[in-house]
């Protein structure tokens, strides 16, 4: 599970902003008709559904995005992802996966009346569900080829807030979005696996290089004007190494931790937010809890640094073994 880290210099920042434009509201004459380019709405809607691959795919660089970038129309964005995936048993290796997502994105708009300006914040929220089933092809002891089956369920819904009651904006017929509207999508894919677990008493390396490409599409109720589909297409290669660090903790080895994943975005992720690789390292510590009678067998705790073209971010991460 990972959390991106909010600073309080932009949460100082947006709340200036807000009581500017709070101001600027209660100022404006209760007839005002402002206009919003209904093109870049469009472009923006399209582009909720591509960010969406980003969540129901399960990857480790990905899964604390947090970006902001300036311009004359800036767009903010925040993904939180909790997932995770194991074979049933040695003996019957089916295996399961699973991931929840929430991202937040919000634009900012410049609405027009003649030589008048507004910025314009709009948010949309993103949550996802998916899921994987496969299988354990054993090539070697420690080597397997796994294919797998993978759906995905997600719905972005829109708000206006406070604008919708102190500001009447002229919408077009591509807007009816941002009048409350929602985009449902679901998606159907696959992935390849190719899993390497070596475990020795002195160390353990788990070595995993995956390609995915689910295929989105939109269905139900969702808004005329964004209906379309997207691709979740990417390949990601994480690794991890553990060893005792010589301290013991619950009566068993403490560990250490060593991680590093990369992803190469193929799909409509790819250029989205500007960047088409990241890379993540992390460092962390391991406690093995296996000598008491608990569910839980290990904890994980890494703290992990991402960074890419133009982007970077940081994150604390929890994994659990059962």
């Amino acid at each position: 599970m990972n959390f991106a880290s909010p600073t309080a210099i932009a949460s100082t920042t947006r709340l200036r902003q807000a009581l500017a434009l709070l101001a600027i509201l209660y100022a404006l004459p209760a007839a005002a008709q402002y206009s919003l380019p209904g093109n870049r709405v469009k472009q923006h809607a399209d582009d909720v559904l591509a960010l969406m691959s980003f969540s129901v795919v399960p990857d480790l660089t990905s899964s604390f995005l947090s970006i902001s970038s300036a311009g004359s129309e800036k767009k903010s964005l925040a993904m939180t992802q909790l997932a995770g995936g194991d074979i049933v048993s040695k003996n019957f290796p089916i295996y399961l996966e699973g991931s929840a997502a929430y991202i937040r994105y919000d634009p900012e708009f410049v609405a027009t009346r003649g030589q008048d300006t507004i910025k314009v914040p709009f948010r949309w929220n993103s949550l996802s569900v998916s899921g994987g089933i496969g299988w354990d092809f054993f090539i070697t002891p420690e080597l397997k080829f796994r294919p797998i089956f993978n759906f995905a369920l997600g719905q972005v819904a829109s708000d206006l807030n406070l604008f919708t009651r102190y500001l009447e904006i002229s919408y077009d017929r591509n807007l009816d979005f941002l009048k409350g509207g929602q985009m449902n999508a679901y998606g159907l894919g696959g992935s390849l696996m190719l899993d390497y677990e070596l475990v020795r008493p002195e160390y353990e390396v788990d070595v995993e290089w995956r390609y995915t490409n689910i295929q989105l599409q939109t269905f139900g109720n969702t808004s005329e004007s964004i209906k379309g589909s997207a691709a979740a297409e990417a390949t990601s290669l994480y690794t991890r190494y553990r060893a005792p660090t010589g301290m013991s903790l619950m009566q068993r080895p403490l560990r250490y931790v060593l991680e590093g994943a990369h992803t190469t975005y193929l799909g409509d992720q790819k250029g989205l937010l500007g960047f088409n690789h990241m890379t993540s390292l992390g460092l962390g510590l391991e406690f093995d809890s296996s000598a008491y009678d608990i569910i839980v067998s290990r904890t994980r705790l890494v703290a992990r640094w991402a960074f890419g073209e133009n982007i970077r971010g940081f994150a604390i991460g929890l994994a659990m073994s059962f």
